[in-house]
């Protein structure tokens, strides 16, 4: 009876040694395992012939596998999760990066540029395009200014006058002295009619 009672206070003060023990023991073996992992997975990853074993980063903590790195394609990426999983792995987290999607990225962008070039350009040439007369020439002030002038002398009332003709931006300042206030409506009338005048300033005098 006493030698039982003895055993069991020996063993009672040999319990948190015996478990501390354990522990370490444990602790040891799972870094261990780790350390097996790691090299078992880079290995068969540097084995491969369809992978870059230097662009990839092999990392095992308690049985989770890291991958990091760079590697050509989305199949390689795929491929070199697949060769991970191996044995004693809890789970792989793949962080992996595909050069054909860091490629597709840039092809993308440069679409839209590309895109958004021709949608700059289609604007331009509409507003070019509105830009141009009826037969087909480009209304400027000059021009404006020209077929002004034309449209005068070829008017028996407005020939013998002495208008002065100036297109800015479209804006057409009319000047000088006309016969009469007929001709004076009639020159303003005339100057509004041409095509690209956005607006007729009237600084004209009227002789009599």
């Amino acid at each position: 009876m006493k030698l039982s009672v003895i055993a069991a206070v020996a063993l009672l003060a040999a319990g948190p040694m015996v478990g501390q023990t354990f522990a370490q023991s444990s602790s040891s073996a799972t870094k261990a395992s780790d350390q097996e992992l790691n090299s078992l997975i880079t290995t068969k990853i540097a084995n491969d012939k369809s992978l870059t074993p230097d662009a990839i980063k092999v990392k095992v903590e308690g049985g989770v596998v890291t991958l990091t790195g760079m590697v050509g394609k989305d199949a390689d990426k795929a491929r070199a999760e697949e060769l991970a999983h191996v044995p004693g792995v809890v789970r792989v987290e793949n962080n992996l990066t595909s050069r054909q999607k860091a490629t597709d990225k840039v092809k993308d962008a440069g679409g839209t540029v590309a895109h958004e070039s021709k949608k700059g350009a289609e604007k331009t040439a509409e507003k070019t395009k509105e830009a141009v007369s009826k037969t087909g020439e480009v209304i400027t002030d000059g021009w404006i200014s020209s077929r002004i002038k034309t449209k005068f002398m070829g008017d028996e009332s407005l020939r013998a006058s002495d208008i002065k003709v100036d297109s800015n931006d479209h804006v057409v300042t009319l000047s000088g002295a006309v016969p009469n206030a007929a001709a004076h409506s009639k020159a303003l009338s005339m100057a509004r009619e041409v095509e690209g005048v956005k607006r007729v300033i009237d600084n004209l005098k009227v002789a009599s």
